[in-house]
């Protein structure tokens, strides 16, 4: 009876290890662009990288277009746990903490090579900043070269004025007040409809943007100021994070570090791509007037002195070790 017993009680443990071993974690990651988007594609990739790695222990459902939480939610849901992992435009929480909002100051990084070097000076003040709020940063991946979308032809920033201006950031509506437009508050999901019922008519974004919203349809022009290159981060919640085995966490990590490299490529093809669609449909693409360029440098310097005076100290340390 003894060893009977003794027998059950080691199957049972046995069971209880397999099933520790298999025990498998799900995770929901919230993003606000559409699922043919170069950085959803290259989430999917990163989502397959993980499941393959770790043997099916972590599981990642990927909700696109802000099919789980819209743009400007997805941070607090990864915050808050509602959401495991999420995808946000760093520049969008630039009134929570300056330093979300380097990347989106105009001709300060305004290159890949430049912007590698800026999120290399960044990336520890924004790791130990989203440590303090419960999240950790997985990857971060640029867009293009920002430029501007108007559906009528631009000289000099005094084509702006009046002009109803898509805002997606505090540093876009800012460039809007400087130039004299009217910022309009346009999430990306509904760029498509803002630009062809006239709540907007011009924007600075780049050529990928228009190319999902299939802007040809509704604007003439793109002007090529090649202004920043704003980054999505991908966030993922501390605790779900710490609540996988160590072999689980290296997977992810690892998987992580794979989409950065690819996802900074899949951006400079996506640059080219999307500038042949834009062109195909039958938009301009064309260089930025000399004027343009001239007057929108200016508002770039402004700006810059701006966010120095608001991020005080810590944006200052940013801006010498990107500058070293």
């Amino acid at each position: 009876m003894k060893r009977r017993a003794f027998q059950l009680s080691m199957a049972f443990a046995a069971i209880g290890l397999s099933t520790s071993a298999f025990a498998q974690a799900k995770w929901d990651l919230a993003t606000a662009y559409p699922a043919s988007n170069f950085h959803t594609v290259n989430i999917n990739q990163f989502v397959a990288d993980v499941d393959k790695a770790s043997g099916g222990k972590l599981k990642i459902t990927v909700h696109p277009n802000a099919a789980l939480f819209k743009a400007p939610e997805i941070k607090r849901a990864v915050q808050g746990g509602q959401a495991q992992a999420g995808e946000i435009l760093l520049v969008n929480y630039q009134n929570e903490w300056q330093l979300f909002g380097a990347d989106g100051l105009p001709f300060v990084a305004d290159s890949y090579d430049e912007a590698a070097k800026l999120w290399k000076a960044q990336r520890p003040l924004l790791e130990k900043k989203l440590a303090e709020q419960g999240m950790m940063v997985l990857f971060a991946v640029p867009w293009p070269p920002q430029g501007v979308y108007s559906k009528k032809p631009l000289n000099s920033a005094a084509d702006l004025k009046g002009i109803k201006w898509r805002a997606y950031s505090p540093a876009t509506a800012r460039i809007a007040e400087l130039v004299g437009a009217q910022p309009v508050t346009v999430q990306a999901a509904e760029v498509s409809q803002a630009f062809a019922t006239g709540v907007t008519e011009s924007m600075m974004s780049s050529g990928s943007t228009g190319a999902d919203a299939k802007l040809y349809e509704h604007v003439k022009y793109w002007y090529d100021t090649q202004a920043w290159l704003p980054k999505n981060a991908l966030l993922v919640n501390k605790k779900a994070f710490d609540a996988l085995d160590k072999p689980t966490q290296d997977a992810v990590l690892k998987a992580a570090a794979d989409a950065e490299t690819r996802g900074w490529d899949a951006s400079k093809k996506a640059n080219t791509e999307s500038l042949d669609k834009l062109k195909a449909g039958g938009m301009q693409i064309l260089p930025a007037p000399a004027a343009l360029k001239a007057d929108m440098k200016k508002v770039g310097d402004t700006m810059l002195k701006e966010w120095l005076d608001k991020a005080g100290p810590e944006g200052q340390a940013l801006v010498d070790a990107f500058r070293k």
